[in-house]
């Protein structure tokens, strides 16, 4: 089952590609103040509601989904734990990578169609990494990873924008991160009985349609259930939360205003979204690729606007 909101948050079940079902009515009376609590409620108890919800996606009255406004499938998730360098890089680390993540601001997400706004800061190079996210749907502490996937509700596409380079060295991750909208998601969320094998998904992102990642999920460090398992040692996760899991790396590739960026995991629909810079910085065109085999072990340096060298 896909699930999506529309319009002014109307809970909907995707019928083919096409169309959708409007399924508000049949969760109203799961408490909650917002669609945010509403998801998170109906993720709780989905075994409770899914017989309904099946049949009114397969006998309910549709309506097409072209022209409707798609919102964030999760408004406002309780948690947003990204897992860091967590892909082989297509197998060129020399090393698995030790298990590492950081948390991402709620407030940092956007959907589909909203732009991810690129704020007045020094940084290096904006970027944007494509991933796969899982969501979790039931509540997970100290899950051993032999049952991980018992805890895993469902999958979405997932974007962790990035402001590198700022300073002080050592205080990186916050102020990198977690700025309003660098967590585009979408355009729905999909359950994970849709998703036969999660560790073995091609993910693919073009910017202004030209492909700049290109790789597949079997290239964790770390697969789905050992995150899990890591990330529920440290803090629970409750229904809803999030928990993305990294990028191969050397796709990444400058975010600037205009651009219009596209992320599809195979199986999650295809994630659409802008960018928006009030102060038109630019770069390069290239990929981390691009710069290794040019010799550079650094980002693309800024060319033009407000911060750039000399």
């Amino acid at each position: 089952m896909k699930l999506l909101f529309v319009e002014d948050f109307r809970l909907c079940v995707l019928r083919g590609e096409e169309q959708v079902v409007d399924v508000s009515a049949l969760v109203q009376d799961i408490p909650h103040t917002g669609p945010h609590d509403l998801i998170n409620g109906l993720i709780a108890r989905f075994d409770a509601y899914r017989p309904k919800l099946e049949q009114a996606a397969a006998t309910g009255t549709a309506m097409p989904l072209a022209g409707l406004r798609i919102r964030p499938p999760l408004p406002k998730p309780g948690n947003i734990v990204c897992m860091a360098v967590n892909y082989m890089e297509d197998g060129t680390l020399p090393a698995t990578p030790p298990i590492n993540a950081f948390h991402k601001a709620p407030t940092a997400i956007i959907g589909p169609g909203d732009d991810m706004v690129l704020p007045d800061v020094p940084a290096t190079i904006f970027e944007g990494e494509a991933e796969m996210a899982l969501v979790i749907g039931r509540r997970a502490h100290q899950v051993p990873a032999a049952e991980a996937m018992d805890y895993v509700f469902g999958y979405l596409n997932f974007i962790d924008g990035s402001a590198r380079g700022l300073k002080p060295p050592g205080n990186v991750f916050f102020q990198m991160k977690s700025r309003d909208t660098f967590a585009p998601i979408g355009p729905w969320l999909v359950t994970k009985d849709e998703i036969k094998d999660p560790q073995n998904l091609r993910i693919r992102l073009t910017n202004n349609g030209t492909v700049m990642q290109d790789f597949s999920t079997s290239d964790m460090a770390h697969k789905i259930a050992r995150c899990v398992e890591w990330v529920t040692s440290i803090h629970t996760l409750e229904p809803g939360d999030i928990l993305a899991t990294g990028t191969n790396h050397r796709g990444l590739n400058s975010f600037m205003d205009g651009d219009r960026i596209e992320l599809a995991v195979e199986g999650l629909g295809t994630l659409r979204f802008g960018v928006r810079d009030p102060l038109k910085r630019s770069w390069k065109r290239e990929t981390r690729l691009d710069r290794q085999k040019q010799g550079f072990d650094t980002p693309t340096p800024q060319t033009g606007g407000k911060y750039a060298a000399g």
